[in-house]
C-alpha cells in the first residue's frame, strides 16, 4: 500500500500517527519520501530537514508505538567523500562502521534522519544506497539516453566515484530485509563502483548509441552543493545478500525501459 504526498505529509506527526493507526494490522513500513533536490537544500535547509530528518523521525516514532518495523532509505551523501584506505593504502568502499561527515545540507539532513530512525526502535533499519535509477521518474541513465538523441557528445565528470543502483534490484532486496527481520544500519548498492563518466560510456555501449563522452571535473560543473568525490558502498555485515553488479542493473533497466516503450 503506497501513500502519495497528498495523502500523507510525513512532516505532520499527528497525520503520520493517524495513517499508521488507520490502516489495520501492518507488518512493516518503508519510508520512500525524501527531499532529493540536493542543490536546492543548500538554500532551503529547513525544508530539507523537515522531510529528511523530522519526517523520518515522525514515521519512526509512530511505527515504534504501533510495534512495527520501519525501513528508512538513506544515502551515500552522509559520507565526506574522502576515500577510506585498506591495509595496502588503496581506496576501499565505505562500510557501515566508517565515520560519516556529510559536506552538504542534503547529506546532513539524511544523516539526522538516520539517527532519528535508529534511536526510535531496535526494530527499525536504515539502508544506505546510491546513484539510483529506475524506469519511473528522472535519473542519470534516462538523461544520458535523451542527450544522445540531441547531440554528438556529452561532458561528464570523471572525479566522482560511486555505485550505480537499479531500483529493480534494490526494491525487492528491501522487501527481503523486512521479511528476514534485518535491523540496524546496512549498505545496499549495485556491486562494484565506477565514475559518472565511465557510467555514461557504459550506458551508450549497452544501448548501442553513438555519443562521445568527454571528460570533465567537478570544478567544471560547479554546483551549489558539493558532491562526494568517493562514495562507493559495501557491507561488512554477514546477514545481507549483495546486489548484482551495477552493469547487470543497467542491462535490466534498459530491458525494462524498452518493454515499457513497446507496451
Amino acid at each position: 500500500m503506497g501513500l502519495t504526498r497528498a495523502q500523507l505529509d510525513i512532516g505532520d506527526a499527528r497525520a503520520v500517527e493517524r495513517a499508521l493507526a488507520g490502516h489495520g494490522s501492518l507488518d512493516a513500513a518503508i519510508n520512500c519520501a525524501a527531499w532529493t533536490d540536493v542543490d536546492g537544500a543548500e538554500t532551503h535547509s529547513a525544508q530539507a530537514h523537515a522531510v529528511n530528518a523530522d519526517g523520518a523521525g515522525n514515521l519512526a516514532r509512530a511505527a515504534a508505538v504501533a510495534g512495527i518495523a520501519l525501513l528508512q532509505v538513506s544515502s551515500d551523501y552522509v559520507f565526506s567523500g574522502e576515500a577510506p584506505l585498506d591495509a595496502a593504502g588503496a581506496p576501499r568502499a565505505y562500510v557501515e562502521s566508517d565515520a560519516t561527515g556529510p559536506r552538504s545540507v542534503y547529506g546532513q539532513s539524511k544523516l539526522a534522519g538516520e539517527r532519528a530512525v535508529l534511536e526510535a526502535s531496535p526494530l527499525h533499519a536504515v539502508v544506505r544506497s546510491a546513484w539510483l535509477f529506475g524506469v519511473h521518474g528522472h535519473n542519470f541513465v534516462a538523461t544520458m539516453l535523451r542527450l544522445a538523441g540531441e547531440r554528438e557528445a556529452v561532458q561528464v565528470v570523471t572525479d566522482q566515484i560511486g555505485c550505480p543502483t537499479w531500483t529493480g534490484h534494490l526494491a525487492p532486496a528491501l522487501i527481503g530485509l523486512l521479511e528476514r527481520e534485518v535491523r540496524g544500519l546496512a549498505h545496499l548498492a549495485g556491486a562494484g563502483h565506477t565514475s559518472w563518466n565511465a557510467f555514461a560510456q557504459e550506458i551508450f555501449r549497452q544501448a548501442e548509441l553513438s555519443c562521445d563522452v568527454e571528460p570533465a571535473s567537478s570544478a567544471d560543473m560547479a554546483r551549489a552543493a558539493p558532491r562526494p568525490a568517493w562514495s562507493a558502498l559495501a557491507s561488512e555485515r554477514d546477514d545481507l545478500l549483495p546486489l548484482p553488479d551495477w552493469r547487470d542493473g543497467l542491462a535490466g533497466y534498459l530491458a525494462a525501459r524498452a518493454g515499457m516503450m513497446r507496451a
